[in-house]
């Protein structure tokens, strides 16, 4: 069908076939008013992008200064093996928590610490005989150089709040010092690697019990691979340097976030945890 009139002109009948044509060609919108020649657009843009690189100022690299400094760089990350070797040294060698935070932030054998912003290991008393764990930093905590903070801490510093503790009652801690690269889950080989420092942390501290948030942590210290749905509530006896430490999974705050359903179930291991600790 040949069509040389003006749409308007056309009949029902020409209007209809000239429809059918374009289903058949596999038309479905019609997007202007007037017809377009892509072929002579695709042109002109090929033309004007040949006009604007022919006037293009180049622009000079400036020679390098021989005296200047050279741009620091990043310590490459030690092999997986050496790497636990080297955090088992140097988190025996702490001998306080002070230390240890400090040997921390200054180790440099796990890839994590090279991609994260700053370490977010440990916040609140050296001393504290109440420890709680939770597992990777997030976003804010890696912000911040420190676990829990943003909502999440905001939720745990009312949930301390509740309980009648403060925060200097309280050591609080991430089971892994440094946020994973778009909070993806760490390596087991990284996990290998900043396991001395929690597991030296809690011989330091020696607390009366702690109460990990989350499955990560949960699973960190119990080597169970269940759920935290299925591990909260539940006391585990924990043995670290050969000190029995009662540990108590929980919910994580950002489960609460998520589900304030489980904020029922959070405050009963909340209330558990603290009878446990008023024993003697």
């Amino acid at each position: 069908m040949t069509i040389s009139s003006p749409i308007d002109a056309l009949s029902p009948a020409e209007l209809g076939q000239l429809m059918h044509f374009y289903a058949e060609s596999g038309v479905e919108w019609l997007l202007e008013d007037e017809p377009v020649d892509r072929f002579a657009e695709f042109e002109r843009q090929v033309a004007e992008r040949g006009r604007a690189a022919a006037t293009e100022t180049r622009v000079e690299t400036p020679p390098r200064d021989r005296n200047a400094a050279p741009a620091p760089i990043r310590p490459a990350a030690l092999p997986d093996g050496e790497a636990v070797s080297e955090a088992q040294r140097v988190a025996s060698a702490a001998q306080s928590v002070a230390e240890l935070i400090e040997a921390v932030s200054a180790f440099t054998g796990c890839n994590l610490r090279n991609s994260a912003r700053a370490s977010a290991f440990f916040k609140g008393s050296t001393s504290a005989k109440i420890a709680i764990a939770g597992g990777c930093p997030g976003p804010d905590d890696d912000r911040h150089g420190a676990p829990f903070s943003g909502a999440h801490g905001d939720m745990l510093d009312r949930m301390i709040a509740a309980l009648g503790w403060r925060g200097d009652d309280v050591a609080v801690f991430n089971v892994i010092p440094w946020r994973p690269p778009g909070n993806r889950a760490p390596t087991p080989h990284e996990v290998e690697i900043c396991r001395p420092f929690s597991t030296r942390l809690v011989e330091l501290l020696r607390p009366k019990a702690l109460l990990s948030m989350g499955n990560f942590p949960a699973r960190f210290f119990s080597g169970s691979q269940e759920s935290i749905h299925s591990l909260r509530g539940r006391w585990i006896a924990l043995t670290v340097d050969g000190q029995h430490v009662p540990l108590l999974p929980t919910f994580h705050p950002q489960d609460l976030i998520s589900a304030p359903a489980c904020k029922r179930l959070a405050w009963q291991d909340l209330l558990n945890f603290k009878l446990r600790l008023s024993q003697p």
